[in-house]
């Protein structure tokens, strides 16, 4: 076993809590913020010796996934692969498969796009940050060169696998579900925008939104967020980096990162959501590639939006809510920031509008610097 996880072992052993969650809104208490302090301002000692997160060895990993058996695997990225296991819920030592808890395990590729920088950001932010629209991370292993994230295990996969995956597992998604799902997506999005965390995402796609067994959405994959800027500044400068189709054009052009810049990325993973379409797709025809591209003139135009719905929901959808829902994607996907919407007003419209019973959303109203989304109660 590495130094490292020899020295944090014992203390995280002594301070591991392991109470989670939590139903959280996004500016509720139940939201926590483990330290005051993070990003670039925390060493990697400090970032490592997180009183919410448990130290594993590499064996003790190694048992639990069966020896990262190639039919243990849940998925494959940029970091490298993910795998399933299982962990005794008190000791956290390995079981046998079937018993203690599920737990999925991402290790390392060490000859990935990803390093130990990226897998050092995920430590950091989800061993700070508690609530209910992010993953839990369970702990970590960092021995000799193995580098390992242990998370709760979502029953239901990816965001993704839902909206564009064939086979008796992925069952199409009721408009409702779909709902669900992007609400919760928001108010993740909106609590890592708050003042208590101040963190952009950075990397905000359908293959990111993961789903517990009641369809409760919850961001992953830490690796590329950023600390927001500081308050005297406007936006963080840096290399762009992200997912083709999902960052914002302005991001693309400058580099200049804002909390604007997610609710992009936001815009586009909701029209995915209401289309069933990838946001780049070659092998439709050229016109319709680009997903952002082909879909606006469509958003503008409550009669045409229907003609761009997902077919797999079969007209089944509140036609006001999907208006609605559209117009929301159209202001999020505006090519100026500063038109549009945060994520706090986000939620607020998706939330009233799953709760539409004498609800009324006017139309939306533009401001020099914010564009806000109000809602009133019809009398």
């Amino acid at each position: 076993m590495g130094t490292c996880c020899s020295r944090v072992r014992g203390k995280l052993q002594k301070k591991n809590t392991g109470s989670h969650g939590r139903d959280a809104n996004v500016n509720a208490s139940s939201s926590k913020v483990a330290s005051s302090s993070h990003g670039g301002n925390r060493s990697e000692g400090d970032i490592l010796h997180s009183p919410n997160l448990r130290c594993f060895s590499f064996n003790n990993l190694k048992t639990s996934t069966r020896n990262f058996r190639p039919d243990s695997v849940l998925g494959e990225g940029g970091f490298g692969s993910v795998f399933k296991g299982w962990i005794d819920e008190h000791s956290f030592s390995a079981t046998k498969p079937g018993t203690g808890i599920v737990i999925a395990v991402k290790r390392l590729n060490q000859e990935g796009l990803q390093g130990h920088r990226e897998w050092l950001a995920e430590v950091n932010y989800l061993g700070q940050f508690e609530h209910s629209n992010l993953v839990k991370l369970i702990g970590y292993c960092l021995e000799n060169e193995h580098r390992l994230l242990v998370y709760e295990f979502m029953p239901r996969g990816s965001l993704e696998s839902h909206l564009f995956r064939r086979g008796f597992h992925y069952k199409p998604l009721s408009w409702s579900l779909r709902m669900k799902i992007a609400l919760g997506a928001a108010k993740g999005l909106a609590f890592l925008h708050s003042p208590q965390a101040r963190v952009i995402y950075r990397d905000f796609k359908t293959s990111n939104v993961l789903l517990d067994s009641n369809y409760v959405a919850k961001l992953s994959d830490f690796g590329l967020a950023k600390d927001g800027p500081s308050d005297d500044k406007s936006h963080v400068s840096t290399t762009v980096m992200g997912t083709y189709g999902y960052a914002a054009p302005e991001y693309l052009a400058t580099g200049h990162l804002t909390a604007r810049s997610d609710v992009y990325s936001y815009g586009v993973v909701l029209l995915e959501m209401l289309t069933g379409r990838r946001t780049i797709d070659k092998n439709r025809p050229s016109t319709e590639q680009n997903l952002v591209d082909w879909a606006k003139p469509f958003l503008t135009n409550k009669r045409r939006i229907y003609r761009i719905l997902d077919p797999k929901l079969e007209g089944q959808y509140p036609h006001v809510t999907a208006q609605k829902t559209a117009a929301i994607a159209l202001l999020c996907l505006s090519k100026d920031p500063k038109q549009r919407p945060t994520m706090d007003e986000v939620v607020l419209v998706l939330e009233q509008l799953q709760n539409r019973d004498g609800v009324v959303v006017p139309p939306i109203h533009r401001h020099s610097h914010s564009t806000q989304l109000r809602t009133s109660h019809s009398s």
